[in-house]
């Protein structure tokens, strides 16, 4: 069981939780995730270590809102308490030996995972440039964390309400275009946003990480939920990854495996409502 140390909600559906967790602290690094459970009936559910501080023993998880489990993680406040939160898990992310100049690409909720990985390639000495996309300036998260870890920070968005307009792959490949030599590229977010960006950076043979999200139940490879196609094999991302290399993933069968289970969790969302609504009547009864 960890303590919740510290609560902010960085937009109407994203929240940020730092937690109690000395021993993940002590170990975490970038491109790793925890999989936590909020009770013992609830479900297990893979999150991203945003970030750590050795120190302090914390380890800090952001997380969108869109499942139950998620949701009921988001009311939780300061001094509240998760029944199970287990990691470092999977691989962190490995670099081309050498490398000097890398691109961060990040979309939506995903900047939350792109940002540890721009954190920890500034703080080893690499340039880092950044490039985070959002759908409007009200949902932008993270922009003064993202100053600080990276040299050249582009932040795009669909309506051009901030920075600038435009797609992400835009930016990428004008740098490219530019000039700019980068030894890797890094994409997390939504799938069709790192399948674009892979294939943006294919024709240049620059080497893309993606990191991805499959379905995940234990984290131990046992259960097989998160397999995936890589260069024509099965992987397990809880173990083989979650980074990948963006030009051999089978994106496609990834979304499709990722939609299996919308209808369940809508249902259950209906139920954990009904159960509210009639444990409200209740206590208002007594």
């Amino acid at each position: 069981m960890v303590k919740i140390v510290h609560k902010k909600v960085l937009n109407p559906s994203v929240t940020l939780l730092e937690v109690e967790a000395p021993l993940i602290a002590k170990k975490a690094k970038a491109g790793q995730f925890i999989i936590l459970r909020l009770d013992e009936q609830g479900e297990r559910i893979p999150l991203t270590i945003a970030d750590y501080d050795r120190e302090k023993g914390t380890v800090t998880i952001i997380f969108q809102k869109v499942g139950l489990t998620t949701e009921l993680l988001a009311e939780l406040n300061e001094g509240d308490s998760i029944r199970d939160f287990v990691g470092p898990l999977g691989l962190p992310t490995e670099l081309p030996e050498g490398a000097k100049r890398v691109c961060v690409v990040g979309g939506g909720v995903g900047c939350a995972i792109a940002y540890p990985q721009a954190k920890t390639c500034h703080a080893e000495g690499l340039e880092v440039d950044v490039i985070a996309g959002f759908r409007s300036k009200d949902i932008v998260i993270l922009e003064d964390e993202f100053k600080s870890a990276c040299d050249h920070l582009y932040i795009m968005t669909d309506d051009g309400s901030y920075g600038e307009q435009g797609l992400v792959t835009v930016k990428l490949k004008e740098l490219i275009d530019d000039g700019i030599h980068y030894d890797a590229v890094i994409a997390i977010g939504p799938i069709p946003m790192m399948k674009f960006v892979s294939k943006t950076t294919e024709p240049y043979g620059i080497k893309t990480i993606v990191s991805l999200n499959p379905i995940m139940i234990d984290g131990t490879g046992m259960c097989g939920g998160c397999r995936v196609t890589v260069g024509g094999k099965m992987k397990f991302a809880c173990v083989d990854g979650p980074d990948f290399d963006g030009h051999e993933v089978d994106f496609d069968e990834l979304m499709n495996r990722n939609s299996v289970y919308r209808a369940q969790e809508a249902e259950e969302k209906e139920r954990h409502a009904c159960r509210m609504d009639q444990l409200a009547h209740e206590l208002m009864d007594h």
